[in-house]
């Protein structure tokens, strides 16, 4: 007697797939174990006109695929290929991140410099951000423009860089227009209110 769906499990053993099923429809306990069946175009799992695979060793190759995605590296959900000179199995939101993730406390580490980036393709509008190094995220930015016409007008180092970017952001959205980190001044505006923040920071 064959057994379709689900049944107590006092009766049938586990399913090794465990809590990777997605499709129990598609399972069947046969011949003493667990098959999974293929569905093909245009049948149905009662027609019996599929393929059949043990589900051991459908987890054994879901396994593996988990393991190898491990040695993987994704830079914002995109995967590197492994002759990147940055290449480092993980995830990681940027680059950035990635270069310094094997050095330790990284993370931790909140020093860096505050920045005011301006670009004349976005006439009347600054970007003020944070980063370890002001110089090298100009650099960053280079390659996203044919004409490298990014300029950094005027950065300086902080004991917090995040603090001081959200306390930047704060003062510079109650003057001016707001896009993320743009802000519709001028660059000499931007650098007066982060130098009145430090002077207020002591």
């Amino acid at each position: 007697m064959e057994i379709v769906g689900r049944t107590p499990t006092n009766i049938l053993p586990a399913n090794p797939m465990g809590n990777k099923i997605r499709k129990p429809e598609r399972y069947r306990f046969e011949e003493g174990e667990w098959w999974y069946y293929y569905p093909e175009s245009g049948t149905s799992i009662e027609s019996g006109n599929h393929i059949k695979e043990r589900a051991t060793t459908l987890r054994r190759k879901l396994d593996k695929i988990n393991t190898e995605k491990k040695k993987h590296m994704y830079v914002n959900g995109q995967r590197i290929p492994n002759t990147h000179p940055l290449y480092k199995a993980g995830r990681y939101k940027g680059f950035e991140e990635a270069a310094f993730s094997s050095l330790e406390n990284y993370k931790e580490s909140a020093e860096g410099e505050v920045y005011v980036i301006t670009n004349k393709a976005w006439d009347g509008w600054v970007k003020v951000g944070m980063a370890v190094d002001a110089e090298d995220r100009l650099k960053n930015y280079q390659t996203s423009s044919p004409f490298r016409d990014y300029v950094l007008y005027y950065s300086y180092k902080t004991d917090d860089r995040r603090k001081a970017e959200s306390k930047a952001h704060s003062k510079l959205e109650q003057l001016f227009e707001r896009n993320n980190e743009w802000f519709k001044c001028t660059p000499q505006e931007a650098k007066g209110v982060l130098n009145e923040q430090q002077q207020d920071n002591g």
